[in-house]
């Protein structure tokens, strides 16, 4: 199987995967956006214990990266200071400085200049917990007897009102204790928190509610019948659905044995929504043509039922964690991204695109089918039946 592409995160990415964090998606539905497992992302969201990074600033009498390039293409051409700082309508020395530090007349370089200049800029500040041994053993203390950070906090202010240099609020305590390179809590006392988490979770997060693998009633794909697995028979379709900004989505569906593809435009995430597109969408088709569907644990599946009982057609269940379960489906969302880009609000589609997509794919001659195309094969089945 070939390895995805490694993929550096771009400023406007990490800031999408903040906010749809603290929006309280789970990371599972974060890494989706980036056709990613959460792994991939995890490594971001909890590398500064779950907080979201400051944003970086700097002052406005600083040099910008265009002044810095104005400065090496002064220097290249063998402008004087004076020149370059009348240029930039600034001082003599502050350009003599900025080359002096940034390796001089020779070696100056504008963006590595810049990368050391907001390299240089970081202070950051100093924990209030760091340098307070006796503190940080009275909150140890506290931790171990199973008080929470903010009854700690209080009682600190009840039992030393006078002393403001023992009061500390219950958020630095979390982040010493979810911030490791802070070094002043262990991270041992995690255990001692009611909830045991290693990383901050926003306060909307929650996995209730989500349906993950906690479907009521679903028939697991172990009792898919064994005819279905080998694509020999017709009318038997995965299906999932693509994520993008905006709690926006599409459902797709693929059928094994053709690889045809469907997109139905739905509302939202709503089980009742979801569940009432692909009703709708069934009814375009002959029963002969579809037998069964395969979907993963989402939420969206949670009224299974009244899709069965509307359409007579079977729901079966991925095991959790599986997707190469549904592998048809999960390669052509895949092939998707490429109408559809990761981060994009997926409701400015009219249902009449996604067909136009749909049909764009179907046209395409697969490899795995012996380059015939899905169109062709699924006609070819709607013959037979006919």
């Amino acid at each position: 199987m070939k390895r995805r592409p490694r993929i550096n995160y771009t400023e406007a990415q990490r800031d999408l995967m903040w906010d749809r964090w603290q929006q309280g998606d789970s990371m599972h539905d974060i890494a989706r956006l980036f056709d990613r497992t959460h792994p991939a992302i995890q490594r971001i969201l909890t590398l500064n214990g779950g907080f979201r990074p400051r944003e970086k600033k700097r002052s406005r009498l600083a040099l910008t990266l265009a002044e810095r390039e104005v400065i090496s293409r002064g220097l290249a051409s063998q402008l004087s200071i004076r020149t370059i700082a009348g240029q930039l309508d600034r001082s003599p020395s502050t350009v003599s400085r900025e080359i002096q530090r940034n390796g001089g007349y020779a070696s100056y370089r504008a963006s590595a200049a810049e990368n050391a200049a907001w390299q240089r800029a970081l202070r950051p500040k100093e924990c209030k917990l760091a340098g307070r041994p006796q503190l940080v053993e009275v909150i140890t203390d506290k931790l171990q007897q199973q008080w929470s950070p903010e009854q700690i906090a209080g009682w600190l202010k009840r039992r030393y009102p006078a002393n403001e240099c023992n009061h500390v609020s219950h958020e630095t305590l979390y982040k010493s204790l979810f911030i490791q390179a802070r070094g002043v809590l262990k991270k041992e006392l995690l255990a001692c928190l009611r909830t045991q988490r290693l990383n901050r979770r926003p306060r909307h997060a929650s996995l209730k509610g989500k349906g993950l693998g906690e479907i009521s009633d679903a028939v697991p794909i172990s009792e898919r019948p064994a005819s279905v697995e080998d694509r020999a028979v017709p009318g038997h379709w995965e299906g999932d659905l693509i994520a993008g900004s905006h709690y926006s989505h599409i459902a797709t569906l693929v059928e094994r044995h053709s690889r045809y593809v469907m997109l139905v435009k739905v509302e939202s995430k709503n089980t009742d929504t979801v569940i009432e597109a692909l009703i709708k969408q069934s009814q375009k088709l002959p029963s002969e043509l579809y037998k069964s569907l395969t979907w993963d644990r989402g939420s969206e599946m949670s009224n299974h039922k009244r899709f069965t009982l509307a359409t007579d057609i079977q729901i079966y269940f991925c095991d959790p964690r599986s997707p190469w379960q549904r592998g048809s489906n999960e390669n052509t969302n895949r092939l998707l991204r490429q109408y559809f880009p990761k981060g994009t609000d997926l409701s400015v589609h009219s249902q009449v695109e996604l067909d136009r997509v749909a049909r764009q794919l179907n046209e395409r001659p697969r490899k795995t089918l012996d380059y015939e195309t899905p169109a062709d094969r699924f006609s070819a089945c709607v013959a037979s039946i006919g």
